[in-house]
């Protein structure tokens, strides 16, 4: 429990800005915290470790009082940071503001002031009321209600008290709608998440069984923005899963439409924007609508202007979470394999410097594209090791997607890099862990049929006959609605192609691209 408390600390002292760890000892300074100085000094020197080493701490307050209850001394310090951060943010959001309008009319309620205390309340209606902030108007009314008793119903007809209640149930009805979508909406994802996209008719059935419900019937359903943001984007995920990009596309740029025209709503949440553009990115680029992909691409790098933020830590992460992914996607889609290796040292740096604070799922991705990229610019030892980061990285659930295209990957790598000797142990390796994970579906079936054959003999002209076949057997599979989502890791009908008339993968990307321009 105490290296837990030691890491939390250390992690919150490490992430408060500039401004708020000024902020925080002009803070200590008006509110004594004990040994105010120590308490500073202790907060200092937490902040000057890049690695939270305790024994090295209290050898450097060796001495003190407070090293004899040096957990006491951590969490007093700890709520310390927390309540000057709390009075930092005091009006940083709608929520904090509401919370504080709230806090307020309690004071106002108990001093006997009730003009006052109803005041507020009507102000921090209108503000609960154009944001849609429906939990901090149910506690509105209550204590409207509770200034009505006060005042034993003084100017108040049976209308009034009928229209209260109509005000209360619209805004219970509206949580509890929001609430109903929520859990749609995760109950989806955790299988996306869990399982990828749809590879079977059952899995298909589980999707099925999630956006089937009644809720679901008719976009008129939902009550509020959130909630029709929330419908859009249940049916996006649903679309993604199951393959179909151009009804996902139609789904996503709703979303853009409706959050573009309620920037309000979604000004405090400018991570929801940043996932509606980076999902249409992709999923245009999938459908080869590349002009559209630019686009929406050159809208995410302006987020901050559109919603009129101003870049903070979160901020600054999402925007290179999204927008180097999507750019790494994008050039390997377009065979621009140089491109997205000059994106790879500021893509190290990001994710040295998130670490532990990026979805592991992103870093999967982001492994994938890298190697992806290294393998089209035909520099197989570096795609290689770009692909072990992701197979070795415990912190990805090895039931994700990408994990098993992971283990054809590396054996199509192993394939360019001519390693004879081991390409007969990763087959096995792959086939085993496949088939443990009940991960072998048709397009892993028919690559590992066909690494079987090229392994049982040295012919060129024999080789040249399993990549026609291969390459049969890709372009059907690719018609198939259960399997073409493989298709969208890795372009394995161009690397086919290839090698069946020895040229580089690259060219053969390149000379589709040219043709469909």
């Amino acid at each position: 429990m105490s290296n837990k408390v030691s890491d939390n600390l250390h992690r919150l002292i490490k992430s408060l800005t500039t401004a708020e760890k000024r902020y925080f000892k002009l803070y200590s300074s008006r509110h004594t915290l004990g040994e105010q100085n120590v308490y500073v000094k202790l907060f200092d020197a937490i902040d000057k470790q890049k690695d939270y080493n305790e024994a090295e701490i209290l050898e450097q307050f060796h001495g003190l009082p407070m090293v004899n209850s040096f957990s006491i001394a951590k969490m007093r310090l700890y709520d310390a940071v927390l309540r000057a951060l709390d009075a930092f943010h005091a009006n940083s959001s709608v929520d904090a503001q509401l919370k504080r309008d709230l806090h307020c009319a309690e004071i106002l309620y108990k001093k006997t002031l009730y003009a006052q205390c109803a005041r507020i309340l009507q102000s921090a209606k209108k503000v609960a009321q154009k944001y849609e902030k429906h939990a901090a108007l149910s506690e509105i009314f209550l204590w409207e209600k509770r200034l009505i008793e006060t005042e034993n119903y003084s100017g108040k007809s049976e209308e009034d008290i009928l229209k209260i209640l109509k005000d209360d149930e619209l805004a219970a009805e509206k949580i509890k709608n929001f609430n109903e979508y929520w859990s749609i909406k995760s109950r989806l994802f955790m299988l996306l998440n869990t399982k990828g996209r749809v590879r079977t008719q059952q899995e298909l059935a589980s999707f099925k069984e999630i956006i089937d419900n009644t809720l679901l019937k008719g976009e008129s359903k939902a009550l509020t923005v959130e909630t029709k943001y929330l419908f859009n984007h249940i049916y996006s995920a649903y679309h993604f899963g199951i393959g179909d990009y151009a009804k996902c596309r139609e789904d996503l740029k709703k979303n853009v439409e409706l959050i573009e025209g309620h920037t309000h709503i979604f000004e405090e949440e400018p991570n929801i924007y940043f996932s509606v553009l980076t999902n249409i990115i992709y999923v245009c680029s999938q459908l080869k609508k590349y002009d559209e992909t630019f686009f929406y691409l050159k809208k995410l790098r302006t987020v901050p202007e559109v919603f009129d933020i101003s870049r903070n830590a979160d901020l600054e992460m999402r925007l290179f979470a999204s927008s180097y992914s999507v750019e790494l996607t994008l050039y390997n889609s377009i065979g621009e394999f140089e491109k997205s290796i000059e994106l790879v040292p500021r893509i190290e740096e990001g994710l040295e410097k998130y670490e532990g604070s990026l979805n592991k799922l992103r870093e999967a991705y982001f492994y994938f594209n890298i190697s992806g990229a290294y393998f089209g610019a035909g520099k197989y030892s570096q795609a290689l090791r770009w692909l072990h980061r992701l197979m070795n990285d415990k912190g990805i659930d090895e039931n994700q997607d990408i994990r098993c295209i992971a283990q054809i990957f590396n054996l199509i790598i192993e394939i360019e890099l001519k390693k004879d000797d081991l390409l007969p142990y990763t087959y096995k390796t792959t086939q085993r862990y496949l088939t443990s994970r009940k991960r072998v579906y048709k397009f892993e079936t028919l690559f590992l049929n066909f690494v079987e054959k090229l392994m049982k003999t040295k012919s060129s002209t024999e080789h040249t006959e399993f990549y026609k076949s291969l390459l049969a057997g890709l372009e059907e599979l690719e018609k198939d609605k259960f399997e073409k989502t493989v298709f969208g890791y890795f372009d394995f009908i161009s690397w086919a192609e290839s090698k069946i008339r020895n040229v580089p993968f690259r060219l053969v990307v390149e000379e589709k691209m040219q043709v469909k321009s």
